[in-house]
């Protein structure tokens, strides 16, 4: 009884988040109540407690800042015209109507890399790709699920995306590392995708006449700029710029950022990187004015983006694991999970689908990564024994499954709120259809693709064949039985 007591937080938490309450609201009550449980059951005192709160904070510091910075380059790339160039690039070759959905998953896919959003990506790109699928009479529900999945990609391995920093950050690596860890796989699952929307395409026979970008925005009705105006500027700021046009140069940026991050620069020199170039390109193409409006209207903008929520939720989440790791909260569910696990790969494939479970339980990524990360990470710590390095790997595949059963998971649970905003964003901005939730899972391939590759890949150890994505095995690493 005591030992099912002591997971009463999360439950808490769970419970507060399905309810509708923020993470800033929930993860402060759940600490609470885990500090109470602490004190009562375990007989701790108060600092006793309080340090294990605040250790667990002070390991992720780094990942805070990472985080402030990251904002900051995005604000600048979609300021700029890095965005924009990319959408640009992509509208200048000939778009037919077997070929708009294998552009639509490439642009969103790197548009959502160089601006770490993906609600952001679709916002700005489902108006351009769909009016674009009308012109050229593609079929419209392959077009959403392409922009739709593409849209969550750089989510899941940007370096400047909030679930990727947080989902780091909480299983204690570096966001660089974990980026190298599963670039591979990443680049895989994508090509892959692009690949299934291109047969698709064929084998549906969809008509091969060339369509024009520019005819396609000239398209879009003026109460759709209207709404779209509404729901943020961001996206606004990138449609007019692909409007009037940006120079192609500005993609530079970005180019670089990738090349630093794969030769493993540090993850704080890669974003510097992206805003110094973005600065320099900016100037040479007048999308940038003076240096004091770049610093207080961009990163300005994108630091206290960061501060107004992620950061201080982050917090409190890291100060809600110390507490309940102090206690050895997650026990019993460690017993339950070493006693159906025959090797540590058994043990990380349950690691992600307590992901993808927690993810339909709570019908929100972010919630997802703050309530079942820590549970995820202590599975590891308690359960698995080996050397520092392998440990690490296994750290690096549980921020993996967090984020990727989170972003791309959303996009497979008809009733998640990512699959609510895109619906809202594709409603407004075409008018002529109704959709529904079906109409963006039925072919979403990149998502489909992703969440059942990584945990078969798990599984069957086939993920040796995939560049530093494979997982240490036994004797290597063994579990605590």
């Amino acid at each position: 009884m005591i030992e099912l007591i002591k997971l009463l937080p999360v439950f808490i938490l769970a419970a507060l988040m399905v309810g509708g309450y923020d993470a800033l609201i929930a993860a402060p009550l759940a600490t609470v109540v885990a500090a109470l449980i602490a004190i009562v059951l375990d007989k701790k005192s108060f600092d006793e407690v309080l340090e294990s709160a605040l250790s667990n904070v002070k390991s992720i510091i780094v990942a805070l800042f990472i985080l402030m910075m990251a904002y900051a380059m995005a604000e600048v790339f979609m300021s700029t015209g890095v965005g924009a160039s990319i959408i640009n690039i992509a509208l200048k070759i000939g778009i037919t109507g077997r070929t708009v959905a294998v552009v639509g998953v490439v642009v969103t896919s790197l548009l959502s890399i160089a601006t770490g959003t993906s609600w952001g990506t679709f916002a700005a790109c489902a108006p351009i790709f769909l009016w674009l699928n009308h012109l050229v009479d593609g079929n419209i529900y392959l077009t959403i699920g392409a922009i739709a999945g593409g849209a969550c990609f750089g989510d899941n391995i940007g370096l400047i995306s909030d679930t990727t920093i947080v989902s780091s950050g909480i299983q204690g690596v570096e966001v660089i590392k974990r980026v190298r860890h599963q670039g591979v796989w990443s680049a895989l699952v994508l090509l892959s995708g692009i690949i299934a929307f291109a047969v698709a395409g064929f084998m549906m026979k969809l008509p091969s006449v060339t369509g024009n970008g520019s005819e396609a925005i000239a398209k879009i009705p003026a109460d759709v700029w209207e709404k779209l105006a509404e729901k943020g500027d961001s996206a606004m700021i990138l449609l007019n710029q692909v409007k009037t046009g940006v120079p192609y140069y500005m993609v530079i940026p970005l180019i670089l950022v990738l090349i630093a991050a794969f030769r493993g620069y540090q993850t704080f020199i890669c974003l510097f990187i992206g805003i110094i170039s973005s600065f320099i390109f900016g100037k040479i193409a007048g999308t940038v004015g003076n240096t004091t409006s770049f610093l207080n209207d961009l990163i300005m903008k994108g630091f206290s983006g960061a501060g107004s929520w992620v950061i201080v939720m982050m917090m409190w989440v890291s100060a809600f694991g110390g507490i309940m790791k102090s206690m050895d909260a997650f026990k019993p569910l460690s017993k339950l999970l070493i006693k159906i696990s025959q090797n540590v790969r058994q043990l990380m494939f349950w690691n992600g689908i307590l992901s993808i479970v927690g993810n339909m339980a709570l019908a929100d990524e972010m919630a997802q990564i703050v309530t079942v990360g820590p549970i995820i990470k202590t599975l590891v710590e308690k359960n698995i024994e080996g050397k520092d390095e392998d440990i690490e790997r296994l750290k690096l595949r549980n921020a993996t499954f967090s984020d990727a059963m989170g972003v791309f998971g959303s996009q497979l649970i008809p009733w998640h709120v990512y699959i609510g905003f895109y619906l809202g964003i594709a409603t407004t901005v075409y008018p002529l259809i109704d959709f529904t939730a079906g109409d963006i899972i039925k072919y979403n391939f990149v998502a489909y693709i992703a969440v059942i590759s990584i945990l078969l890949l798990t599984l069957t150890g086939f993920d040796r064949f995939i560049p530093n994505f494979s997982l240490p095995s036994e004797p290597t690493v063994k579990l605590k039985k």
